[in-house]
C-alpha cells in the first residue's frame, strides 16, 4: 500500500561510469531497491519523488538513463488530475454508495394475496417508512404493530432490512367458513322449464323421474316424509337434479359508432424520479384535449442496485372523436366476439351447451343476433320450508 501510494518507478542504467553511478546512488539518501546488474546494465526500483535526482545524477556522469512507472493509486490520480470529470464521478460514487447504504431503497411485500399491495404501502407510508427514509429512524417493532392495526385483513406484519431493503411479510386474516345449516328443513325445486336428465338424492323425497317434464318452481325433492305410522318428519332436502332446457340472448351491434382514434400527433414528457417526487425535466404543457398516454420509466444503478433515482418517459398521442362505419362482415366479427364473450364469462362451468342456433335480424341502424341456447346442467334450487 505505501508504493501504491508513494509511485513506484523502474530504471535501467547503462553507461561508462555505471558502478560510480551505483555507489554515488547507494551513497546519497534516496531510497532505492530491487537492484541488479545484467549485461552491463543496473536495474532497480524507486520511488517517483526521486526520480528527478536520478536523471540529475545520469546526466552528470553521462548515463543513460531510462524509467517506467508502474500503476499505482497515486500514478492514476496524477495521469488523471485534469480530468475533472472523473474525478467528481468517483467521488460522486463514493458518496452515494455511503448514503443510499443508510436509506430505505425499496420496499418488498410478502405474504398479501387479497389486501393489495398499494394498501399495504400506503400504511407504511404513513408510518413514515419510503424510499429515502434513513433506516436508523425506523422503530420497527412499533410499525409492525401499527400496520396490523392500519390495514384490515392483515392478521400479523413482520419487518426486516437486507442491506437497503425492507420486506415486509404479513399474515391475512382467515374468513371463517360459511356454516350451512343442514337441519334447516328445505325442498328442492326446479328453477328451469327442463326435462330431466340425472338423479341423485342425498335426502328426501324424489318426486320426478328422469325423462319427466318439469315447469319452474316444480318440487322436485320433498323434504316432508311420513313414515308407516304417520308421524311427518322434516328433512334438509339434498340431491343433484340435471335436466335440458333454453335460454335465450339477443346480441346487437350499430352499424356506425363514435369513437376516439389516434391523429398521429404525439408528444413526450419527461420527469427526474427523486424518491417520490417527479420533477418536470421537458419543457411545454400538454395542450391536447383529448388524448391517451403511455408511461415507461428507467432507474439508475450502482453496483447492481436499483436506486429510487430514474427518468419518466410520458409518451401522449392525441385523439379525435370520429364516426367509424362497419360493413356486415365486420359486425358480424364484433357480434361473434360478444357471443364467445358471453359463453366464457356468463354460463356456469358445469353446464353443458347441446345446440345453439343463431337468428340474424337486419335493421336500418344495427344487426341484431338472436341466439337460442339448448344447456344441461343442474335444475335444483333449495327452498326453505316454514314451519310454525
Amino acid at each position: 500500500m505505501k508504493n501504491q501510494l508513494k509511485g513506484c518507478v523502474k530504471i535501467n542504467a547503462s553507461g561508462k561510469n555505471l558502478y560510480k553511478f551505483i555507489n554515488t546512488l547507494h551513497d546519497s539518501d534516496i531510497d532505492c531497491f530491487a537492484q541488479y546488474c545484467r549485461n552491463d546494465v543496473f536495474y532497480a526500483e524507486i520511488y517517483r519523488r526521486d526520480l528527478s535526482e536520478v536523471q540529475a545524477l545520469a546526466d552528470k556522469l553521462n548515463m543513460d538513463l531510462s524509467s517506467f512507472e508502474y500503476d499505482t493509486i497515486s500514478s492514476v490520480l496524477i495521469r488523471h488530475k485534469k480530468r475533472f470529470g472523473i474525478i467528481a464521478g468517483i467521488i460522486l460514487v463514493i458518496t452515494a454508495s455511503v448514503y443510499f447504504s443508510g436509506i430505505v431503497m425499496t420496499i418488498e411485500i410478502q405474504g398479501n394475496s387479497r389486501v393489495s399491495e398499494t394498501t399495504i404501502l400506503s400504511a407504511l407510508e404513513e408510518l413514515n417508512i419510503k424510499q429515502g427514509t434513513p433506516i436508523k429512524e425506523i422503530n420497527f417493532p412499533y410499525c409492525e404493530n401499527e400496520l396490523r392495526l392500519m390495514v384490515d385483513g392483515v392478521a400479523w406484519a413482520g419487518m426486516h432490512i437486507t442491506g437497503n431493503r425492507i420486506v415486509v411479510e404479513v399474515t391475512e386474516l382467515v374468513d371463517k367458513p360459511e356454516m350451512i345449516n343442514e337441519r334447516m328443513p328445505c325442498n328442492v325445486v326446479s328453477g328451469k322449464d327442463a326435462y330431466i336428465t340425472y338423479t341423485s338424492i342425498y335426502d328426501g323425497q324424489l318426486m320426478h323421474k328422469v325423462g319427466d317434464y318439469v315447469p319452474q318452481g316444480t318440487l322436485l325433492i320433498n323434504g316432508v316424509t311420513k313414515d308407516e305410522t304417520g308421524h311427518v318428519n322434516l328433512h334438509h332436502a339434498m340431491g343433484k337434479i340435471t335436466g335440458t332446457y333454453s335460454e335465450t340472448v339477443t346480441f346487437e351491434e350499430n352499424y356506425t359508432i363514435n369513437q376516439y382514434n389516434p391523429t398521429g400527433e404525439t408528444a413526450t414528457e419527461k420527469y427526474l424520479k427523486l424518491f417520490s417526487f417527479k420533477i418536470p425535466v421537458s419543457f411545454g404543457k400538454n395542450e391536447y384535449s383529448n388524448y391517451t398516454s403511455e408511461e415507461s420509466s428507467k432507474y439508475f444503478k450502482i453496483f447492481g442496485k436499483t436506486l429510487p433515482i430514474g427518468i419518466i418517459k410520458n409518451k401522449i398521442t392525441e385523439t379525435e372523436l370520429s364516426e367509424i362505419t362497419f360493413s356486415d362482415e365486420e359486425l358480424s366479427q364484433r357480434i361473434m366476439e360478444k357471443i364467445y364473450l358471453y359463453e366464457k364469462n356468463f354460463l356456469d362451468e358445469e353446464v353443458t351447451i347441446l345446440d345453439r342456433t343463431i337468428e340474424k335480424e337486419k335493421k336500418d341502424t344495427s344487426l341484431v343476433y338472436t341466439v337460442t341456447y339448448k344447456l344441461e346442467g343442474d335444475i335444483g334450487v333449495q327452498k326453505e320450508i316454514f314451519v310454525k
